[in-house]
């Protein structure tokens, strides 16, 4: 081997390795430091141009989740209220028989079961207008069957089972945005599910022929009369356009409960449907997550023995470095 001073070859080559070293030593540390197995696109160009995809995949999927859980707590807190709504109407029925099949009562007595009835209402009223973050709970006017919006209440038909009225909220369920899945909940139709047809035979019933739906215009008090085509509503803005006790029968609070509890079916299946939406999201997104995981996330065991390898080589090439460049005080010894 020949010893020269102009290019000591030896220290060329220790000082690329030492320099390839001290490279993947300082890839470890970042990738430990990390957790990331792609600290920079070099490293796996198409692993990173995929694990961008799947990561905006995964928040396009929380998107979704946001919304269905919002949702849902919107179902709720309406359940909620009809539940309210239901006891409400139970009491209706008691102050009914209190009122009308006790003898013992004195017409003072009378008049103050019927107060009671008459703020009830109102309270029921007030119910119909609640909200959930600025939305309507309950659909305070509807469409008719042809999707014709109009300012009367529309007759509620728990047997209908086209749901004509267009009190739907479209909850987007998916990550391809208005173009994928959606699940549609209702404003449920409580003023419509109060609105009773008030007849003495046949308490409570729709009897208007084939069409399940009906405008009704006589909503209140003053509008009410005895005859078979009148109707009554459990629900008033004023005490002025509240019912009397003497007024309705009880088959009449009884449709209206029925009426009630539909719309709480019809509240627990659309719950239903979002608690099984949510799931399928839910495991979607860990899948995801699972498979951008392998792409990008550190293996630390391997990740810790490649560190203690490239350390321990790192320090061999300084070595070797500093023993090659010691060549040339050789070469300067055979010049004296």
């Amino acid at each position: 081997m020949s010893i020269n001073i102009s290019t000591n070859t030896a220290a060329l080559r220790a000082g690329s390795y030492l320099a390839q070293n001290n490279a993947k030593l300082q890839t470890s540390f970042d990738r430990l430091a990390s957790g990331k197995k792609l600290s920079s696109p070099i490293e796996d160009p198409g692993g990173l141009a995929v694990s961008m995809k799947l990561s905006a995949s995964i928040n396009r999927l929380a998107g979704a989740q946001n919304n269905v859980q919002n949702a849902t707590s919107f179902l709720e807190v309406q359940d909620g209220m009809l539940d309210t709504v239901g006891r409400i109407i139970d009491r209706m029925s008691e102050l009914k028989g209190l009122a009308s099949q006790d003898p013992m009562k004195s017409e003072q007595d009378r008049a103050s079961y019927n107060n009671e009835f008459k703020d009830l209402q109102v309270q029921l009223y007030a119910i119909s207008q609640q909200g959930f973050n600025g939305v309507s709970l309950f659909a305070n006017h509807t469409t008719n069957s042809d999707g014709v919006n109009t300012a009367d209440q529309v007759l509620f038909n728990a047997k209908d089972t086209d749901r004509a009225l267009d009190n739907t909220l479209t909850i987007f369920t998916s990550t391809e945005g208005s173009g994928g899945s959606k699940v549609s909940i209702y404003k449920s139709s409580l003023l419509s599910a109060l609105t009773i047809k008030s007849d003495k035979s046949l308490a409570g019933t729709v009897t208007d022929g084939s069409s399940e739906w009906e405008t009704v215009t006589a909503l209140n008090k003053s509008a009410f009369t005895a005859t078979s085509d009148n109707w009554v509503t459990f629900g008033a803005e004023k005490i002025a356009d509240t019912l009397d006790l003497d007024m309705i029968s009880v088959g009449v609070i009884t449709q209206a409960l029925e009426n009630v509890s539909y719309l709480r079916a019809q509240n627990g299946g659309s719950q239903s449907r979002l608690a099984f939406n949510l799931e399928s999201l839910t495991q979607q997104k860990t899948n995801m997550r699972a498979a951008l995981g392998r792409i990008v996330d550190v293996d630390i065991a391997e990740e810790s023995t490649n560190l203690a390898k490239y350390s321990i080589l790192n320090q061999a090439a300084a070595s070797m470095l500093a023993q090659a460049n010691a060549s040339s005080d050789v070469a300067l010894m055979l010049l004296r």
